[in-house]
């Protein structure tokens, strides 16, 4: 009997609402990936850790008064440490609070992210968690500087960015290398069939077959449109 292979890397996504996750995680590549052994995504409701066996309530009114409900500290405690996040020792799993006051993701964090064995994401909702909690934490991450309903969608799009750079996940492994921001530069333009469309041509060193001048041609519009669209990221690189 073949023996199974044992996922490159695993995360373990709490939340209060876990059918968000059942298309984005089961579709597509990570979908295929998970089917290939290659990754395991596991999504756990909170709730199963509620300390109110009758209505598994996870939240309560905010300390000093105000809108929202706050998500208590405990249930979170309970679920992080029944899946081996209050570990001391080098293969526990990385801990992420979902949040827009985090730090900003990026490529090279998506990087990072992507060498660890097991991580462990933490969604917040309502107003967030209780502050405590965050000691809990290894780091707390953000899409964007912009408000959403929860951290489901953060963990989504985390999970997304972080699988495509675990060997195996990608098909083509060169098409993850020469993406967007893969050396501080955006994506070079893609065309694809018919050459003509609509009046408009395919670029014509394309159709060539000269390897060698569409390498150079594609890194000289790679650079053009980042200069274009996103110059911060030609002055990143120059400090690398």
């Amino acid at each position: 009997m073949a023996q199974q292979r044992r996922p490159s890397l695993n995360f373990e996504v709490l939340t209060l609402f876990p059918s968000l996750f059942h298309g984005p995680v089961n579709e597509s590549i990570l979908g295929r990936a998970q089917k290939a052994g290659i990754l395991s995504i596991k999504i756990h409701s909170l709730r199963r850790w509620s300390e109110d066996r009758k209505h598994f309530k996870v939240d309560d009114r905010p300390f000093g008064g105000g809108a929202g409900m706050v998500i208590q500290p405990e249930p979170v405690y309970k679920a992080v440490k029944a899946l081996g996040g209050l570990r001391i020792s080098r293969g526990k799993p990385w801990v992420i609070y979902l949040s827009p006051q985090g730090k900003v993701l990026n490529q090279n964090k998506v990087r990072d992210l992507a060498k660890k064995k097991s991580i462990i994401l933490i969604c917040g909702h309502y107003e967030g968690v209780d502050e405590r909690v965050m000691s809990l934490a290894d780091e707390e991450i953000s899409i964007g500087d912009y408000v959403l309903t929860g951290g489901e969608i953060p963990a989504m799009v985390l999970m997304d960015a972080v699988a495509r750079l675990v060997p195996g996940v990608v098909g083509d492994p060169e098409s993850v290398v020469q993406e967007s921001f893969s050396k501080n530069l955006l994506d070079y333009p893609h065309y694809t069939r018919p050459a003509l469309w609509r009046g408009l041509k395919v670029p014509r060193i394309l159709l060539s077959g000269d390897h060698d001048k569409i390498r150079k041609w594609r890194e000289s519009e790679a650079r053009k449109r980042t200069k274009k669209r996103r110059p911060d990221l030609l002055k990143e690189g120059s400090h690398e």
